[in-house]
Parts: C-alpha cells; structure tokens; sequence
C-alpha cells in the first residue's frame, strides 16, 4: 500500500467528489463513520479495507481490492462489482445483492463462480 487514510478521511474526500481510490490501507477509526454512508459509484483499486460498511449503499460500486473482515451487514450492494476481491473473514447477512458479481472473488481458498454471491 502506498499511504494509510481512516474511514472519516475516505468519506471526507468522497463527499468533495473524489470516486476513485487507488493503493490505499482504509483503516477503522473508531467512528464507524462509513456505516450507513453513501458511497455509491466508488472505486477502490488494489485499496485493502479493514471497516464496518453495515448498511452502506454502495450502488454501483467497483470494489476490487482486499475487504478482508468488513462487515457488509444490511448493505446495498446494487450493481457492485466485487470481481476478484478478497472476501476472508466478511460478512454480507442481509445485505442487497441484485446485479451485484462476485466471479473470481475468494474467501479460505475457495473462488466464486460467475453468478455466485456469498450466502454468509
């Protein structure tokens, strides 16, 4: 990774507009400030996440990165593109999934087939 920023500076820098994250280590803060944020059309590439998204809308999204131990727990997840993601240790209970893809995306050595979601 080549910088660290908390999830209050993320959600910061997509409110003035920024879209697109690129290397970056997105770290809890303790303010669980991206749970039931609005992130729709966000890009993270290559970004590894380590923060609670429980109920945030993520429409639209392309989130190719490491997601290990996020919480995706009532998200809205419409349309994501969550492709070749690591997907260790998440959670996705309850969370909106129409459109969304996983093909490629593992989790403990397993890989998610073109129209697979993941059922925990």
């Amino acid at each position: 990774m080549d910088a660290q920023i908390t999830e209050s500076q993320l959600l910061a820098r997509y409110g003035r507009g920024e879209r697109v994250f690129s290397n970056l280590d997105i770290v809890a803060d303790g303010s669980d400030a991206l749970e039931s944020a609005v992130l729709d059309g966000v890009e993270m590439r290559g970004c590894c996440l380590a923060v609670s998204l429980r109920g945030t809308s993520l429409r639209s999204s392309w989130m190719r990165c490491n997601l290990k131990t996020c919480d995706f727990t009532g998200a809205d997840l419409t349309g994501a593109d969550f492709r070749d993601a690591a997907l260790c240790a998440t959670t996705f209970k309850g969370a909106k999934m129409e459109g969304a893809r996983f093909a490629g995306a593992f989790f403990h050595s397993y890989s998610l087939a073109e129209g697979e979601t993941p059922d925990w």
